[in-house]
């Protein structure tokens, strides 16, 4: 499994180069008994080899630009890469004029010493938690291939990159858990920061209020070291909270309710080993999680703020897949008055949750209610996608809502369905969140 700290070694001590590391990288990619097809929607391959030279000769002479220095990414096809088309997984944007710049976040990726592989699939405009994509068809989840289930979305092509080791890190958004979802079905880990704390200029918008930039990878110390190039905001390496003693609140509400076996299963299996370590876990009423029907009424703020973005188009809405136009056009009901209260009710939303949270490190919740369906049932109908569309999508919610930060990571027994658990806190909390995240992780890892 790639991790930053390792590859670093690696390349440090010269037992690796950035040229070889991109090689296995494109090869996962063009494997034809692999996922790379689906999962990418372009590949960069002359390019990331030159990438790679070039940080191979920089390190030669001595120069290494930071931890992630020559180590392969992917990016979501939402964001802007100079001189490419921002497709968004769309075909209606099939022509339109390429990108002048980089987005903030993939120039910051570039200054950084990365290497951009290419762009990855996504759910079309990011509308969608399944995964599926009928334009450039749907990457199949990493676990039971056979059967082919979804990889989660909207960062569809991210999470399946990841799993199958085609980058170090992907680059995927999170508006209401589309870089947790896939990462919790795919068996990875991912990482929606504090949203103000990432520019999201250059990113195709879904929701103004809601986008967030962050990383999918192999640990929590791969996505701290990610989040600190993103941010820009120095950093030493990721140490994690003592878990002796670690305040964690377990919030009693229907984010715990309905769990799909394997689900409940994974998630009491990982509290009794964090209670067994010495955390200190603390279950309590959270009756404002429950609220998610007022907080997300016609799509709420996605659901406002999509239809603003696309009114533009309604005469071309044949073009879309007819489940994201159906999406789309929740939002126009919403009116002035309406936007005006929501973002009324999420101020107070903030102020309660911001003093139930204050006494401890971090929340817990399972990250995703289910396992991933398969890829057939999903599509079967439109009752069947929209069903399992919100069943995906039913727990992340509550920290976008928040402007809260959070990590899904693996909490499964291995050989098993992949289990997301989710560390968030409140806004502005991220530092702390990924310290016991990576306590969390390390306490898992050890006992299984």
């Amino acid at each position: 499994m790639w991790t930053v700290a390792r590859l670093a070694r690696d390349l440090a001590g010269g037992k690796t180069t950035s040229r070889a590391l991109v090689e296995q990288a494109l090869a996962r990619i063009a494997d034809p008994a692999g996922e790379g097809a689906r999962a990418f929607l372009k590949v960069y391959a002359d390019q990331a080899r030159a990438e790679a030279e070039h940080s191979d000769r920089l390190r030669r002479a001595g120069v290494v630009r930071s931890p992630v220095e020559g180590l392969p990414v992917s990016v979501k096809d939402l964001y802007d890469v100079g001189g490419d088309v921002t497709r968004a997984g769309s075909k209606l944007l099939a022509d339109a004029p390429p990108a002048l710049a980089d987005a903030p976040a993939v120039a910051r990726l570039r200054a950084a010493g990365a290497v951009i592989v290419g762009r990855t699939n996504m759910v079309e405009f990011a509308f969608g938690t399944t995964g599926l994509n009928p334009h450039y068809g749907t990457p199949k989840n990493p676990w039971d291939r056979e059967t082919g289930r979804v990889p989660g979305g909207s960062s569809s092509g991210a999470a399946v990159a990841q799993a199958d080791g085609m980058c170090v890190m992907a680059l995927g958004s999170d508006t209401r858990g589309s870089i947790r979802q896939p990462a919790a079905l795919c068996g990875v880990t991912g990482w929606k920061p504090t949203q103000r704390r990432v520019p999201r200029e250059g990113a195709f918008a879904l929701s103004y209020t809601l986008d967030t930039v962050g990383p999918l990878a192999n640990s929590v110390a791969c996505c701290a070291a990610y989040d600190a190039v993103l941010s820009t905001e120095p950093r030493g390496p990721l140490t994690a909270l003592p878990v002796k003693g670690l305040r964690l609140l377990l919030p009693r509400s229907s984010v715990l309710e309905d769990l799909a076996p394997e689900v409940e299963r994974a998630f009491d299996a990982a509290l009794n080993k964090l209670a067994a370590a010495g955390a200190v876990i603390t279950e309590l009423a959270v009756p404002a999680f429950d609220r998610q029907a007022e907080y997300f009424k016609g799509g709420g703020f996605a659901g406002a703020e999509a239809y603003a973005i696309h009114r533009r188009w309604q005469d071309r809405l044949a073009e879309y897949d007819p489940r994201i136009a159906k999406r789309v056009l929740f939002g126009k009901e919403i009116g002035v008055a309406d936007y005006i209260d929501l973002g009324l009710m999420r101020e107070e939303y903030m102020r309660t949750v911001g003093a139930l949270a204050a006494p401890y490190d971090a929340m817990l919740m399972p990250t995703t209610p289910c396992i991933a369906p398969p890829i057939a049932e999903v599509d079967a109908s439109d009752e069947a996608y929209f069903r399992w569309n919100f069943r995906i999508l039913r727990n992340v919610g509550i920290v976008n809502f928040l402007d809260g930060c959070a990590v899904s990571l693996p909490c499964h027994a291995p050989g098993t369905a992949p289990v997301g658990l989710s560390v968030f806190g409140v806004a502005l909390s991220d530092a702390r969140v990924l310290a016991a995240a990576a306590a969390v992780e390390e306490v898992l890892r050890a006992r299984g």
